[in-house]
């Protein structure tokens, strides 16, 4: 899986946990959880979810790994190899 196939699949889920939000906008270097207002508990949901989609478990240690946009691509990637 490419980075752009990854980075598709994330913003799909975080389309999921905000909506209401424009994510072609999102700078890949942003807090997401500032940037969309998301709270700890959509956080984790967004986690469950990329976990379901993409096979990959999450350790909470790993969890600052997807603080930015640019910051989850990298960290899934690396994980998918």
């Amino acid at each position: 899986m490419n980075e752009n196939e990854i980075r598709a699949i994330f913003l799909e889920e975080l389309g999921n946990i905000a909506p209401e939000m424009d994510l072609v906008q999102i700078d890949s270097a942003a807090d997401l959880r500032e940037t969309l207002d998301i709270d700890s508990m959509d956080f984790l949901n967004l986690v469950t979810a990329i976990h379901r989609r993409l096979g990959v478990d999450i350790p909470e240690l790993d969890y600052p790994n997807l603080v930015t946009l640019g910051g989850a691509v990298r960290y899934l990637g690396d994980r998918l190899t």
